[in-house]
């Protein structure tokens, strides 16, 4: 099957969850990515039973930390 991973076709071998596709990703740190399933914000508790189908858009959103800017 074909998805999309932050914007690039993937071809996809079996059913995959949310949790599978982070590790076949190698995403450095899943625990501090959001995932968005189809334009939509996937639950963190539901990663592990929600399936990737196919021709859906899957991007993985990463938490930047940020200081101050003294003036």
């Amino acid at each position: 099957m074909k998805v999309k991973v932050n914007g690039e076709v993937k071809e996809i071998k079996d059913a995959v969850t949310i949790t599978e596709i982070l590790k076949v990703e190698n995403v450095e740190m899943p625990d501090m990515v959001s995932v968005q399933l189809n334009g939509e914000f996937a639950e963190r508790d539901k990663f592990d039973t929600t399936v990737i189908k196919d021709n859906d858009e899957i991007e993985f959103l990463y938490f930047m930390g940020g200081g101050s800017i003294g003036f």
